[in-house]
């Protein structure tokens, strides 16, 4: 019943994108001359394009506006709306914690019992706070657990995940599924380190699996192999579950490098991991690690702590993290409406939106993280929110979650010349960017540029130069 509510309630503020908008545009302006003459050696129509540029204070006319009340995908920039709405909700300085539980006793370096793991949908379990959250009741003298390890990943109300759906890649980590107990975003990192001596590149693996056997090395290719396609070189075979398969050679020009992986049994992740981490620790198992419940009053014998929600949404705009957003906007369900669904979360962010910005259309974020075909959002509405954003008091931690350009995250290798905080999206058919850049005047402005069209991944050098048209502002 309350799924088909907020299923209903969603649809119904969803439609505000297919209605006639309460706002009027005004006459649009033409596109700056640098941006219609890269536009058109990408072979990208301008009526593909949406742009919204203005001050960063509420109220001032904008200084572009074309075609910017047009719903179109915004790929990875609808982060951008994720990202604020929980840094707004929930607070920069928001937790999640992971609890153990310890039901029955420790009896000279046995546990006999039960141990409980119960997940709250941390975006940042990663291996070393495993090692500490599990190391805890080693170092309390247990070797080894007689009876099971439970895994309580009931935070999250989930539908069924195929990790190749969007785009046939299975082992991409981008395409890993939100979980309530997520390790290591549920993704293994090989990192290659050639030993010419031994003719061999030495492998060493992030998080220790139970029941994977993980090749220790693999030859080097031929002397003189340039590096080039290295990945394509080790011929790997992802699709046993109990086995990592390397049948190719590395070049040892490559020097060392890290390859993640989305290993395949995503459901079975968390359980290898934790029983991995376990034995890796010098621990013994004489019970399974399988999934079940927390019992009724049962209290945490001790728990991990994340990094603050400001940490968390650093990592996710600056890389450009999509299971880390999708757990950030099932938190928003949990926290807001008692639900950690996405029906529930999409309709406490709609909820939200509708207070904060009644005359724009509600975007319609799907899984929140911009990896979709049905997410739309305005570039106009999506500009009023970074102004209110600017306006807020959480402005520093938004702020300092955004690329620079030509400086770090997704906009290491932008080639625009201006001091600009930008998030980047792109999609087989989008390219978008959208944040804070600052003119030569002294103005700082908010800009938003979406592009759908077949093209779009040739859109690069229009964007650059569209920063720069709004950067050189000084008259």
């Amino acid at each position: 019943m309350l799924k088909k509510f907020f299923h209903s309630c969603t649809l119904s503020l969803g439609l505000a994108l297919a209605a006639p908008a309460a706002w009027a545009q005004t006459q649009p302006a033409p596109l700056p001359a640098p941006v219609q003459a890269a536009l058109s050696r990408a072979q990208i129509p301008a009526e593909a394009v949406s742009i919204f540029v203005a001050p960063v204070t509420p109220g001032q006319a904008p200084r572009l506006a074309w075609q910017s009340g047009t719903p179109r995908n915004p790929a990875s920039v609808m982060k951008l709306v994720t990202t604020y709405a929980a840094l707004d909700q929930l607070g920069p300085a928001y937790v999640w914690r992971t609890p153990l539980y310890l039901d029955g006793v420790i009896d000279d370096g046995a546990f006999r019992g039960t141990v409980y793991l119960q997940g709250s949908g941390d975006p940042k379990l990663v291996s070393e706070r495993l090692w500490l959250l599990l190391g805890r009741l080693y170092g309390l003298g247990v070797r080894v657990i007689v009876g099971d390890i439970v895994l309580d990943r009931s935070a999250f109300i989930l539908p069924p995940h195929d990790p190749g759906a969007f785009d046939d890649e299975p082992y991409r980590p981008y395409n890993v599924g939100p979980d309530a107990l997520l390790i290591n975003y549920n993704s293994q990192v090989l990192s290659f380190i050639p030993d010419p001596g031994a003719g061999v590149a030495r492998i060493h693996y992030e998080l220790p699996l139970a029941g994977v056997q993980l090749p220790a090395s693999v030859p080097l290719a031929p002397a003189g192999s340039a590096c080039g396609d290295w990945r394509s070189q080790l011929q790997a075979d992802w699709s046993a579950p109990r086995q990592v398969q390397l049948g190719g050679a590395y070049p040892a020009q490559c020097g060392d490098k890290n390859w993640p992986v989305a290993l395949p049994e995503p459901e079975r992740f968390a359980a290898k991991a934790v029983e991995g981490m376990w034995r890796a620790l010098g621990g013994q198992l004489t019970g399974a690690v399988r999934d079940g419940k927390v019992p009724p009053g049962l209290k945490p014998a001790w728990e991990n702590q994340s990094p603050a929600l400001a940490e968390v949404v650093r990592d996710i705009n600056k890389y450009s993290n999509n299971v880390m957003t999708q757990q950030l906007l099932l938190t928003l369900g949990k926290e807001r409406m008692g639900e950690g669904s996405f029906d529930a979360a999409r309709f406490a962010l709609a909820q939200w939106w509708q207070q904060r910005w009644p005359h724009d259309p509600v975007p319609a974020v799907d899984n929140g993280a911009g990896l979709s075909r049905a997410a739309q959002i305005t570039a106009q509405s999506l500009g009023h929110m970074l102004q209110t954003a600017w306006a807020s008091p959480v402005m520093a931690e938004f702020m300092a979650s955004l690329p620079i350009a030509g400086t770090d995250g997704t906009l290491r290798r932008s080639q625009a010349n201006a001091s600009a905080h930008l998030k980047t999206g792109s999609l087989r058919d989008t390219n978008a960017l959208a944040g804070f850049v600052d003119g030569a005047s002294g103005q700082r402005y908010v800009l938003v540029a979406l592009i759908n069209h077949a093209n779009a991944g040739a859109a690069r050098p229009a964007l650059d130069a569209l920063v720069d048209w709004v950067a050189a502002d000084k008259r």
